[in-house]
């Protein structure tokens, strides 16, 4: 829905940008890998553990479906919710003043690992529980990052764009994108950046349950996209649209109405078939009642598994961590187990 998607495309990956340093891997967090690529897991060579990851291995290959069209309708009938998105900052009491003070969200949780060096918070506007939240990950002594031309913007429902943008104006805040209706369209809309140059587009969508209500994502192959998102993550195409007066299209991705419920809006920008995508944003957690079959599926649609389903070690709690064809990462606990807030290995 936005402006100006083509603009900032980028034809040919950059450089990488500076090493994110180690840390070890965090179900929610950024620090749950590098920003291409996931951290080793350290496992403990004991007895017990030796047992979950055989038990493990003999469920995983009890999952195995008899054909791909029974992988995919599994696929859509699975209980799948996006549970938040994970992203590096460079000053995480900063961001999270910006956000609270400006976009009206409440800090929901924070702590602190310093035997780990580093430090992160949920944020939102309802319970982790129910809504779709933030991660911040601040990793010590790192006071910027590369946000990358892939990544596109947040999207945040108001009840009155121009209030809302009158407030992040009067607290500093950087307008890009003075409010008033999207081209083509009635909606109005406004665009502002973070401290740390995230874009955040504010849409006016009175009474959302929902106000976290977009991750956008630039890809190389929309239609390839669009596939991989139906078939192994068991969203619905929610609607595409074609502008070709400014030369991109964009496809809304979800578990339920757009009104109600946060999407992954993708967009394609003609000609562009990659992009640098930084080491800013790490991340979309997904929530399914089987990793096992989760991971199964993924590799029948053409994505990566980059963490092979499994409890985390010493925990009960099972997740894998997937790439889709454009290398964005999505990390999938189960949920049947446990307490995501205090997970880590």
């Amino acid at each position: 829905m936005a402006v100006s998607r083509g603009a900032v495309a980028c034809a040919t990956p950059a450089a990488a940008a500076a090493a994110v340093p180690r840390r070890s891997m965090l179900l929610s967090t950024a620090a749950a890998g590098a920003a291409l690529q996931s951290d080793p897991i350290r496992l403990m060579s004991t007895p017990k553990l030796k047992l979950r990851a055989s038990a493990g291995a003999a469920q995983a290959a009890a999952t195995s479906f008899s054909s791909n069209d029974e992988a995919f309708t599994w696929a859509k009938k699975d209980n799948r919710r996006l549970l938040h998105v994970v992203y590096r900052v460079g000053d995480i009491d900063k961001t999270i003043k910006f956000y609270t003070e400006c976009l009206g969200m409440k800090l929901l949780r924070k702590r602190d690992i310093p035997e780990e060096k580093y430090t992160n918070a949920f944020l939102g506007y309802g319970p982790e529980e129910t809504n779709f939240a933030i991660e911040l990950t601040y990793n010590y002594g790192v006071d910027s990052y590369d946000v990358g031309a892939g990544f596109g913007h947040f999207g945040i429902a108001t009840d009155d764009v121009a209030k809302t943008v009158e407030l992040i104006r009067a607290k500093g805040g950087k307008v890009t994108r003075e409010p008033g209706p999207v081209k083509g369209g009635k909606t109005v809309i406004a665009f502002i950046e973070d401290p740390d140059g995230y874009k955040f587009e504010i849409l006016e969508r009175p009474g959302t349950p929902e106000p976290l209500c977009q991750v956008m994502l630039r890809v190389g192959d929309l239609d390839r996209a669009i596939s991989f998102y139906e078939k192994a993550c068991g969203m619905k195409l929610l609607r595409k649209r074609d502008n070709p007066e400014y030369k991109y299209t964009v496809a809304m991705m979800g578990y339920g109405p757009e009104d109600q419920n946060a999407v992954l809006e993708l967009t394609y920008n003609y000609g562009v078939t990659e992009y640098d995508k930084g080491n800013a944003y790490a991340q979309i957690a997904i929530g399914t009642d089987d990793v096992y079959k989760t991971a199964e599926v993924v590799k029948l649609s053409r994505g990566k598994v980059v963490r092979e389903a499994g409890p985390l070690p010493g925990l009960g709690t099972k997740i894998t961590a997937i790439l889709d064809p454009d290398g964005w990462k999505s990390v999938s606990p189960s949920h049947h187990h446990a307490d995501l807030r205090t997970i880590d290995c």
